[in-house]
C-alpha cells in the first residue's frame, strides 16, 4: 500500500463502519473521514435535521458532494453512510478511486446496535425498524455487492479482530 491508497468503507447502518474505519486508519496511520459527520460539519446541524428540513432527497444531494469531495484525497479511510451507494456517480467514485470494503451484518445484529441511536432518520421514528431496515437491504445490498473489493461479514466478530482480517486482505504487513 506504498502508494497510499484510499479505503472506503459501505454497508448498511449498525455494521461499524465509523468504528472500524477509525481503527484502521490509525494502524495504517491514514486520515480517516467519515460522510456523516462531514455533512455535519458543513451544514452545522445534525442528519436529523438536514433529513427533516430538506427530506432524503435533498440530504442525498449532499452526501454525493461530500463524497466527490473526499474521494478525491489520497491516503484516506472513509466510513461512508449508508445509503451513500444509492447513487450511481458515487458508487463509480467510490470503486474507481479506492477500494472498497463490504461490511456485512444480519437485520438483527442491526437493530441491537441502532436501538438507541436517535441520529439514524431512517428508523428513528418508524413503528417498524425492522420492516425498514429488511427494505433499504433490499434495495441496497446488491449495490454494496457490485462495488466491493473486499467483503467481511462484522456480526459476531470484535471490531479488533474485523480490522486485523481488512488489513490482512488488503495485504499489509507488520502490524502489531
Amino acid at each position: 500500500m506504498a502508494e497510499k491508497r484510499n479505503i472506503f468503507l459501505v454497508g448498511p447502518m449498525g455494521a461499524g463502519k465509523s468504528t472500524i474505519g477509525r481503527q484502521i486508519a490509525r494502524q495504517l496511520h491514514l486520515d480517516f473521514f467519515d460522510s456523516d459527520t462531514e455533512i455535519e460539519r458543513r451544514t452545522g446541524a445534525d442528519i436529523s435535521w438536514v433529513f427533516e428540513l430538506e427530506g432524503e432527497e435533498g440530504f442525498r444531494v449532499r452526501e454525493e458532494k461530500v463524497l466527490e469531495d473526499l474521494t478525491e484525497h489520497t491516503g484516506i479511510v472513509l466510513a461512508t453512510g449508508g445509503g451513500s451507494i444509492i447513487s450511481k456517480d458515487s458508487r463509480n467514485r467510490l470503486s474507481a478511486r479506492g477500494i472498497v470494503v463490504y461490511l456485512k451484518t444480519t437485520i438483527d445484529k442491526q437493530l441491537a446496535r441502532t436501538q438507541r441511536d436517535k441520529r439514524r432518520p431512517l428508523i428513528a421514528e418508524a413503528e417498524e425498524p425492522r420492516k425498514v431496515l429488511e427494505q433499504l437491504a433490499e434495495i441496497r445490498d446488491p449495490l454494496y455487492e457490485e462495488i466491493a473489493d473486499i467483503t467481511v461479514r462484522t456480526d459476531d466478530q470484535s471490531a479488533k479482530v474485523v480490522v486485523n482480517e481488512i488489513i490482512e486482505q488488503l495485504g499489509v504487513n507488520g502490524l502489531n
